[in-house]
């Protein structure tokens, strides 16, 4: 072997080792965020330098490759969590909680209008004031907030820099196994304090840094934009893709984008960001070699384009809210132009593996976005597609291959998340993506600058902008319009077929190709939501109540058998327990049909989202104690079947259960209808009151047995009526009762103030064990070899929701 040949595999083998050591610092940052307990940070500090003070003497003795992956997975650990104690030492006291302070400081996003004519923004706070309690925790105090003033239909702040007046609480959210996270949105973006505002003045001498001034910048952006396109019949679309404020979106706009798979055309992200690089670099190269190629160099017109098209983006970023998507896209960009520039012909693997550790080393905390995994999965989907084939194939050919690719390809990603794929998808993004591309940006970006530019244009400049937008608003809602099959499958089913979809793309041979497709089909026809699809065998009986904040869902099955008792809360157009929490969980749990729904009472913390119920899954029937309020709530006329409240039945062979009702026309809360699930091999019973008060707990008592030997019970569980309020939970009621546990469903610092502490006082006399789902979070109960077993969303919960101090302080029942 030749010297340059030595010093060539040297090379190599120096590279491969880096790509290496970047891949393991990846897999140690995702990894800390899958931990219940961050470690201690001398233990972070250990983990950063150990493996340095321990193998470099012995590095000669160990594989080339070792030594990058111990260094590069303990940095990893060890800068995540570095990030992590930083974030969480901002820390609102306890004391402050529910208190009115005084803060000041900048707003740092784009105000948007929120629910009960109020405005919701982001503050960066530069001051605090008040008493020697903000003092003493200056150093610890949360920077970041998220505040709504309610009461302002107008929608504008007083100005960028305020003094603001502020009632505080720390970040909480429902806590379940499946669904949106409050919290971890919350901790994400840095907000370590959410409240609303009670008064707001400008301070202008508050000091603005870069920061400051970049968000002023773009908050003046955005106002000129709406100025200059309100008339727009698109507006909502315009002010999306062209600065990235997707703050007019309607509802109607997400049901349609939703629909149709194409939410990623509204969020600037890759596709945005690459298509400025890519038209700055050609605009840019062909205007270079046509005045410098005789006097220039090919890389220092590389390196001339590089810089070019490293601006625009820059600048595109910038100007669309350097949001998390955005930089990541652009670090991608960025890394991409660099190999290019350089010539190198690196493998495409080693491209994105540092494009991931960049991004994870700029931003720690990007393994809790969605969009990190989706981004990335969808471009090593298209690597696995496209690099390792023969021959290039025809635009058309690639674009259907791309997008059936990314559509198999990401599909298992989309169920870990709790995101159904929807097959209208396929056709959507096939037209729409090159006509986002090839069209709309193009006059999007165009005629942003000439109305920039020339606003005498902008009567000739909307119009257009318009016309290219009605094509694709037309076109999506024409698919989503479309009577589309509906897909289920599970994680490891989901993964085979993209699997087979990749196998299918890469393996040249027709035979293969041919029965690897109908394979593919006849499962896809298999896994098609039919009519008679059944849940899923349960062998160990179970109860589940749902962390649906000051409301109340529990689900109860047994064998194949399901039963719902209440939907939780529903604010329309702000929050649904139904959408958020049931049904990510329901499809979790692999159940296609609810055999009875019973809703106790026709209040909407008990009775939201039935009409989302009722789309998505099959139910036998409905029982409810208002059987007339709950067939107006319906907004369609529904073939299901709805009773009153009477009945005993067995449910999977498990459970005995019993409706009861006060006789009367009782309306409201006290026209709830008590459930009684009890499983007689273990002895135990579950009552579920739902908002019956102490006057109807009083006629209950007197209707069934008040003795816990009688029926084999010897162990209850009661759900509190009405959430521990002091209306209800008698004295009578506790004692002969007598619940070894007391589950209250209420909201964290709700303004009701439940559970009351004469309410916990009784249950505690009575020697009743007490959880509270804004404490615990989701609570699965099981009986398995005759033994109740109770597990708490919060003990398997990530270390910034379940850290015991904060665990100890926030969920306390008084």
């Amino acid at each position: 072997m030749s010297p340059t040949d030595t010093t060539s595999g040297g090379q190599g083998l120096s590279g491969s080792s880096s790509v290496l050591g970047i891949f393991a610092f990846s897999c140690g940052v995702i990894l800390l965020y899958r931990l219940t307990v961050l470690p201690p940070q001398v233990w972070l500090t250990g983990a950063a330098v150990g493996p340095l003070l321990w193998f470099l003497p012995i590095r000669r003795r160990l594989p080339e490759c070792i030594l990058p992956i111990l260094i590069g997975f303990s940095s990893g650990i060890a800068w995540a969590g570095f990030w992590a104690h930083d974030r969480l030492e901002q820390r609102l006291p306890a004391g402050l909680e529910g208190a009115q302070v005084e803060v000041s400081g900048y707003v740092c996003d784009l105000p948007a209008a929120g629910s009960f004519d109020s405005i919701r923004f982001s503050f960066c706070v530069t001051r605090w004031y008040g008493d020697s309690l903000i003092r003493k925790t200056a150093g610890s105090l949360p920077e970041r907030l998220r505040l709504a003033w309610y009461g302002q239909p107008g929608g504008a702040l007083p100005g960028h820099r305020l003094r603001l007046e502020v009632v505080l609480k720390r970040p909480h959210g429902s806590l379940n196994t499946e669904g949106f996270r409050y919290e971890d949105w919350l901790f994400r973006k840095g907000y370590r304090a959410t409240g609303s505002v009670r008064s707001a003045v400008s301070d202008p001498s508050v000091p603005c840094r870069m920061q400051c001034h970049y968000h002023h910048a773009y908050s003046r952006l955005a106002q000129w934009a709406d100025r200059q396109f309100s008339q727009a019949r698109h507006h909502p679309l315009i002010a999306s893709l062209l600065i990235g404020n997707r703050g007019h979106l309607t509802p109607e706009h997400w049901s349609r984008l939703k629909a149709t798979g194409t939410i990623h055309l509204v969020a600037i992200s890759g596709l945005h960001l690459g298509l400025i690089a890519l038209g700055a670099g050609f605009i840019a190269r062909r205007l270079l070699l046509a005045v410098t190629s005789r006097h220039r160099s090919e890389q220092w017109v590389r390196a001339a384009v590089f810089l070019v098209v490293l601006v625009c983006s820059l600048f595109y970023a910038l100007a669309a809210g350097f949001t998390v998507p955005t930089r990541r896209a652009l670090i991608m960009v960025v890394a991409a132009g660099w190999l290019l520039l350089k010539s190198r012909q690196v493998p495409v693997w080693h491209s994105l593996i540092v494009a991931v550790g960049l991004v994870l080393l700029l931003d720690p905390f990007a393994p809790l976005d969605q969009g990190f995994w989706l981004s990335f999965g969808a471009v090593s989907v298209l690597i696995c597609a496209f690099a390792g084939r023969l021959g290039a194939p025809g635009w058309l050919t690639g674009l259907c291959l791309a997008q059936v690719a990314v559509f198999a390809g990401l599909w298992p990603l989309l169920e870990l998340v709790g995101q159904g794929q929807p097959v209208a998808g396929l056709l959507a993004n096939i037209l729409a993506i090159p006509w986002v591309s090839l069209v709309v940006m193009p006059v999007l970006i165009s005629g942003g600058l000439l109305v920039a530019l020339f606003p005498a244009l902008s009567g000739l400049v909307v119009p257009s902008i318009d016309a290219v937008l009605d094509v694709m608003w037309s076109f999506l809602g024409w698919v989503a319009g479309m009577d589309w099959p509906e897909l289920d499958g599970s994680v490891p089913e989901t993964a085979a077929f993209a699997l087979l979809i990749l196998l299918i793309a890469l393996v040249p041979m027709r035979v293969f190709r041919a029965a690897g497709s109908v394979v593919a089909l006849a499962w896809l026809t298999a896994v098609n939501v039919s009519g008679d699809a059944q849940n899923p065998y349960v062998a160990e009986p179970e109860v589940r109540v749902w962390d649906v904040g000051q409301g109340l869902s529990a689900l109860v099955r047994a064998g194949h058998e399901v039963l719902l008792y209440d939907t939780g809360p529903e604010v329309e157009g702000v929050f649904s327990a139904a959408e958020s929490v049931l049904l990510p969980n329901l499809r979790a749990l692999g159940i296609k049909r609810i055999d009875t729904l019973v809703v106790s009472h026709a209040d909407n913390d008990h009775s939201g989202g039935m009409d989302l119920l009722l789309e998505e899954f099959r139910v036998g029937r409905i029982v409810t104690g208002e059987p007339a309020t709950i067939a107006e709530k319906l907004e369609r006329g529904r073939a299901v079947s709805i009773s009153g409240c009477e009945g005993e039945w067995e449910l999977g062979g498990a459970f005995r259960l019993g409706l009861w009702q006060a006789a009367g026309n009782h309306e409201g809360n006290d026209a709830s209808c008590v459930l009684t699930a009890a499983y007689s091999d273990a002895g135990v019973e579950w009552v579920f009151p739902g908002d019956i008060s102490t006057r109807i707990e009083a006629r209950y008592l007197k209707s069934v047995p008040g003795r816990l030997e009688e029926d084999g019970v010897r162990r209850r569980i009661v759900i509190a009526p009405h959430h521990g309020s002091k209306t209800s939970s008698s004295a009578a009621w506790v004692d002969t009762l007598s619940p070894e546990l007391v589950i209250y469903t209420a909201g964290y610092r709700h303004r009701y103030g439940h559970p009351h502490k004469d309410v916990t006082a009784r249950y505690r006399k009575a020697g009743a064990r007490a959880l509270n789902t804004a404490c615990s979070g989701e609570l699965v109960m099981t009986v398995a070899d005759g033994a109740l077993k109770i597990r708490e969303a919060r003990h398997q919960a990530p270390f910034w929701i379940g850290a015991p101090e904060l665990a100890r302080q926030q969920c306390k029942i008084p």
